[in-house]
């Protein structure tokens, strides 16, 4: 089939979550190609400073504020971002996982309806697969995920499932593996608090913020006895975003497909690629395992560029690292100085 073509997305299009780390790339490049392009963020965990242009601060758990932007602003589309996605954190309170990620979709799912707004696509993840049974993990791979971030991941994927049966939805779940990098000219890039993730922790220990970088173990079967990811560039996953609303508009009914390059990278792997990206030592320190956390996720299968045409430009781990780096050197309190 012949591969969606992006520049032919119309718009307005709503971003919810369009002021986090992904939605602000997404909402950038829709605003590059003159998409019109309606963000919508609550700001609890988005930045106002990520994104040029008006936000529509609403929450989605306000029902009757959510209906008003769709009736002001008349989306035909919607990418939606906007979800907790803290892995401990939905253990320890998994009411506000199933309040905040699967009730507010609801709400979402019911406002487009009512606007007669029928294509959207979805931020799901890999955390719906659960233990990987094979790797690399394609569509294919069985949905069990183990923690209550995934399981209100896949009954968000299974509501568009049931809205496009009884009501038409045209919908796509694009399950990421690890986002990473920032963009190209430093001035948008990844701020969460807390910081869990990875390559900001080590560039943390890089501007002499943090005095090393613990790696969770060292005797996981893989080639280093770290953990390995599968790592892709957040102007990537953007541009999957755009060719996923490109195919639905189009007339594609649903699309499932994992974002990933296929290729991981250990631990100490991107602790080394670090350094040489930084300049700096970035001294290491070795500490127990973390329960749950599996030796590899990587990506697999040929989706994503057998029906979308979309293959990643920017997710080779040096120029991740590089385009990170030049954010957090410019910023490096993120948004916050």
């Amino acid at each position: 089939m012949n591969a969606p073509d992006p520049k032919t997305v119309r718009g307005p299009v709503l971003v919810a979550g369009g002021a986090g780390y992904i939605g602000s790339h997404t909402v950038r490049l829709l605003q590059s190609r003159s998409i019109p392009v309606v963000v919508l963020d609550n700001l609890s965990t988005g930045h106002r400073e990520s994104v040029q242009g008006e936000i529509e601060v609403v929450d989605l758990g306000d029902r009757k504020a959510l209906g008003e932007v769709f009736a002001r602003t008349k989306p035909v589309a919607v990418i939606h971002f906007a979800a907790k996605c803290y892995v401990g954190e939905s253990v320890t309170d998994p009411a506000k996982y199933y309040r905040e990620n699967v009730t507010y979709t609801w709400n979402l799912l019911e406002a487009m309806r009512a606007a007669e707004c029928r294509d959207i696509v979805f931020s799901s993840t890999c955390a719906t697969y659960g233990e990987p049974v094979q790797v690399p993990m394609t569509e294919d791979h069985p949905q069990k995920p183990i923690n209550p971030y995934g399981h209100t991941k896949l009954h968000m994927e299974h509501m568009m499932h049931d809205y496009g049966k009884a009501y038409g939805l045209r919908w796509a779940a694009l399950r990421y593996f690890n986002a990473a990098g920032a963009s190209p000219a430093g001035d948008l890039g990844e701020h969460h608090e807390p910081e869990t993730h990875l390559i900001p922790l080590v560039l943390q220990v890089a501007l002499g913020q943090r005095e090393e970088i613990l790696v969770f173990g060292d005797d996981y079967p893989t080639r280093d006895g770290s953990c390995i990811r599968d790592y892709i560039h957040v102007d990537d996953l953007a541009d999957a975003h755009l060719r996923a609303l490109a195919l639905l508009q189009g007339g594609r009914e649903s699309l499932q497909c994992n974002l990933g390059t296929g290729t991981g990278v250990t631990v100490f792997e991107m602790i080394e690629a670090a350094r040489k990206a930084t300049g700096h030592a970035i001294p290491a320190r070795t500490v127990e395992r973390r329960p749950g956390d599996p030796a590899q996720l990587v990506s697999g299968g040929t989706r994503a560029k057998d029906e979308l045409g979309w293959v990643p430009q920017r997710s080779g781990i040096e120029s991740v690292l590089q385009d990170a780096w030049r954010f957090h050197e410019a910023h490096p309190r993120g948004y916050d100085g």
